[in-house]
């Protein structure tokens, strides 16, 4: 299957430009580039789309490059937001912008400026470089603002207000594109749907100041069967950093994919073969219960970002959590767990009966109810069934000192760190 068929069969593109100009630039495998506002100090699973995307138009011979907006970073999108932004000071926006490029070399081997190919651009080099005035007088003045009003991202935000600043947004983004095609000769940019009335300034602007012809096209903005805008969880944003998301949990967000959503995603982040899915899929639709189709998903994303050991110890760690034995987990693997568990912090203490530290670590309400699980040897302590009201517990029973893990049932799990 060619690149554009597949990208179709996954149901990865959304909008585009020109269908038949952009299947004969695959063809030519030319540069194509995407864009990463420096927001934070890492991106999301909601950029994981449009690197995966990248990764396949990469597989398949087209040169990337990844821009992260040194410049627009300060300015905000807003594309998507139903209000505006809160500014980001210059250092703030420098650090993140090195942060994500750190990142994104993870998936892209970025070269040197010494190097054939140019991978990681930062718009803030060129924006530097241009005056207010010359800004206005030759970008500003290609832009009709009645057209600006009638974009989406724009339109959607007249009734609550949006300044001059957030407004001006899509000249900088197209400004982008004009500067990527005349010095790479980029002539494709991707992103995910949101960014489409920013793709299409970029796109005329390149017309009206070249009179040559530039495309685009966006993969579907990715939402849960819920309508919940993908890497937002319960617990907070889903992070690709591993010191802010560990893989652990990470790899927990795939596996808990609702059974609606498991195979489409399939599709749309994993470089499983089509035909390969479908066969995941029939196991899939036989025994949902099984969940095959969530587990080759946890399996190829985890792997993606965080490589095959991190998998692998993700993997580990859950079995052990719902299964096995919390002994058998060393210290690293429990702190990956911690790392987005809300525990419970206890001064430290020498000895504590039993049913007073059910209350404490608030894994029961009240003493009746700490007895009477007891009782009926629902509560592990570190791997270890309490059978008794009166046992207490000491220093000894700490994992590696400070730790102490509750199971209450099958799954219900509470940590407590002893400080």
């Amino acid at each position: 299957m060619n690149l554009y068929d597949d990208l179709k069969e996954r149901g990865l593109i959304y909008q585009i430009s020109n269908e038949e100009a952009v299947k004969k630039y695959f063809d030519k495998k030319g540069y194509f580039y995407a864009g990463f506002d420096p927001t934070a100090s890492s991106l999301t699973i909601g950029n994981l789309l449009v690197i995966t995307l990248m990764k396949r138009l990469e597989n398949a011979g087209l040169k990337p490059i990844a821009l992260v907006g040194g410049a627009t970073g300060m300015v905000g999108d807003p594309s998507g937001k139903r209000e505006e932004r809160v500014l980001r000071n210059e250092k703030d926006v420098k650090d993140s912008t090195a942060a994500i490029k750190k990142q994104l070399t993870n998936f892209f081997d970025f070269f040197s400026k010494g190097g054939k190919k140019i991978k990681f651009v930062n718009n803030l080099d060129w924006f530097s470089k241009i005056s207010l005035i010359e800004f206005l007088r030759d970008i500003g003045k290609r832009f009709s603002v009645n057209e600006m009003l009638a974009k989406e991202a724009v339109k959607n935000r007249l009734e609550a207000g949006i300044s001059y600043t957030e407004f001006s947004y899509m000249i900088l983004q197209a400004y982008d594109f004009l500067n990527l095609y005349k010095k790479h000769n980029c002539a494709l940019q991707v992103g995910g749907s949101d960014q489409w009335g920013n793709i299409i300034a970029g796109i005329e602007l390149v017309r009206k100041n070249t009179g040559e012809e530039v495309y685009g096209f966006t993969a579907p903005l990715i939402t849960t069967s819920d309508g919940v805008k993908i890497g937002k969880s319960e617990s907070g944003t889903v992070w690709l950093d591993s010191k802010l998301t560990s893989p652990y949990f990470f790899y927990q967000f795939w596996m808990n994919i609702d059974d609606k959503d498991a195979v489409k995603f399939l599709k749309y982040f994993t470089f499983l073969a089509v035909e390969k899915i479908k066969e995941i899929e029939k196991e899939f639709s036989k025994a949902p219960q099984n969940r095959e189709a969530q587990k080759a998903l946890a399996k190829e994303i985890t792997s993606f970002v965080h490589g095959e050991g991190a998998y692998k110890r993700a993997q580990k760690i859950s079995e052990v959590l719902f299964y096995g034995d919390v002994k058998k987990l060393n210290k690293k693997e429990l702190e990956e767990v911690l790392l987005n568990t809300e525990a419970v912090k206890l001064e430290k203490f020498d000895s504590l009966n039993v049913v007073d530290l059910l209350i404490l670590a608030k894994v029961v309400d009240s003493k009746r109810q700490a007895r009477e699980d007891i009782l009926n040897r629902a509560i592990e302590i570190n791997g270890e069934k309490m059978i008794s009201t009166s046992l207490s517990i000491n220093k000894k029973n700490l994992l590696f000192g400070k730790y102490l893990i509750f199971k209450r049932g099958k799954k219900d799990y509470r940590f407590v760190i002893i400080r």
